[in-house]
């Protein structure tokens, strides 16, 4: 049996964008709530691009150093928003629920000793029972939560099976997402700034590109 490959956009800022992309294909849309990032929607904002989404276009708010209930409860006001993609230092990552949301918690990778970190948090998320819905891991720049457009380590993630969903973020673009996708083999594929005219604003022939791009080099593995 195939398997369906995820797709987000992130960093949308605009119901057009939003828009766009769910008609391209994308399986879900990132809005980012981290004041510090040049993507940044206000949650007040942020309601008209939510009503506009198709019912099964999924909608992940991404959050940085921010406690799990303080940003539950900032999304209680806003429909639609089905998951929490938390960015931060490891020394303010939780160990919780975020119900009724489901939770992605994302990485900076650069190393082998960075996955060591991702498989210690998701053992010690095992024995409290609260595993993530997934890890999202991405390129490690210093000082910075994402968007970045450096790509993280395809090689050494290649082999990166920690027991949940990985979606694969960092640097990915129309033109080296198939690639990324053949070596990797992710759950999910994560693209904000290599789908974009400048940040938060969307090139729509890129987003649509992207998408076709990632859905030719699954349809081409091997069971599928």
């Amino acid at each position: 049996m195939s398997r369906h490959l995820r797709i987000k956009i992130c960093g949308v800022t605009n119901p057009a964008d939003a828009l766009h992309a769910a008609e391209c294909g994308a399986d879900a849309v990132g809005l980012n709530f981290h004041p510090g990032s040049p993507r940044y929607v206000q949650p007040a904002a942020a309601v008209a691009i939510l009503r506009d989404l198709p019912l099964f276009t999924r909608a992940v708010v991404v959050a940085v150093n921010k406690p799990l209930s303080e940003i539950a409860y900032m999304l209680k006001p806003l429909a639609h928003v089905q998951t929490i993609q938390w960015h931060g230092d490891d020394d303010q990552r939780e160990i919780g629920t975020v119900w009724p949301y489901d939770l992605i918690a994302a990485f900076r990778v650069r190393d082998a000793a960075s996955l060591h970190a991702i498989s210690h948090y998701l053992d010690q998320c095992r024995s409290a029972g609260q595993l993530p819905a997934a890890v999202l891991v991405d390129a490690h720049v210093a000082g910075q939560h994402g968007g970045t457009g450096r790509t993280a380590p395809w090689e050494l993630l290649a082999a990166f099976r920690p027991g949940v969903p990985v979606i694969l973020a960092g640097g990915l673009t129309p033109e080296n997402v198939a690639e990324a996708v053949r070596v990797v083999q992710p759950y999910a594929v994560d693209v904000a700034s290599g789908v974009e005219n400048s940040p938060g604003h969307k090139d729509p022939d890129k987003v649509r590109r992207f998408i076709a791009n990632a859905r030719a080099a699954q349809a081409q593995l091997p069971g599928n």
